[in-house]
């Protein structure tokens, strides 16, 4: 599976700070991302048990839908103290709106609940890539961490202003995206991605 450069690649995703970052992670390499809600495709219901398997789904629905190549992305917040928690439900603590000071809320209130002193913590993201009507690949990323309470920063999106990265005194929420996008657990997902070749080479 190789992309030349010029391909329409379809981001499988209707967040738009998500479809944001991917954009700016692919800018180098000639592909041209155009959102799944810029295509009128709808979102399918996420009913994998693991992230790999969810971003498989929706990558699927979104290639043959769009006849198109499709990227997804399933990522979330993995909570040590609370067993995992949000995980694979991250956007869904942040309700039908997608308010994720709800779900930073509610994040707060659980661990707190809980007397929960660990406040360690990863993100994890995993990337399809799918064909249509064809081969679908996966990569993986993490990024390790710890909670902060109240969040910090107006960056990002999601639980960014929570959570900060081992070696890091910011939270993603107060980092600017370059620096961000050097570290995340998106962007160690994408460099696997860049190394299996499926993109030309970057200028």
């Amino acid at each position: 599976m190789r992309l030349p450069r010029g391909t329409i690649l379809v981001v499988a995703s209707h967040n738009p700070g998500k479809v944001r970052e991917i954009k700016a992670l692919l800018g180098p390499h000639g592909i041209e991302p155009v959102s799944a809600g810029e295509f009128g495709l709808p979102e399918p219901e996420e009913t994998g048990a693991t992230f790999a398997a969810n971003a498989q789904l929706k990558a699927r629905a979104a290639a043959d839908g769009g006849h198109h190549p499709a990227l997804a992305d399933d990522s979330g917040l993995w909570v040590n103290a609370l067993d995992g928690a949000p995980g694979i439900y991250s956007a869904r603590w942040a309700g039908p709106t997608k308010d994720f000071s709800i779900a930073m809320a509610r994040l707060e209130k659980e661990l707190r609940e809980k007397k929960a002193g660990d406040l360690s913590a990863k993100f994890v993201c995993a990337l399809a890539l799918a064909m249509p009507q064809g081969e679908c690949r996966i990569f993986e990323g993490e990024v390790h961490g710890k909670l902060v309470f109240p969040p910090r920063g107006t960056q990002g999106f999601g639980y960014d202003p929570i959570f900060i990265a081992d070696g890091e005194s910011l939270t993603f929420g107060e980092m600017e995206p370059h620096r961000k996008h050097a570290m995340s657990h998106r962007a160690r997902a994408f460099e696997k991605l860049l190394h299996s070749g499926a993109f030309a080479e970057s200028l």
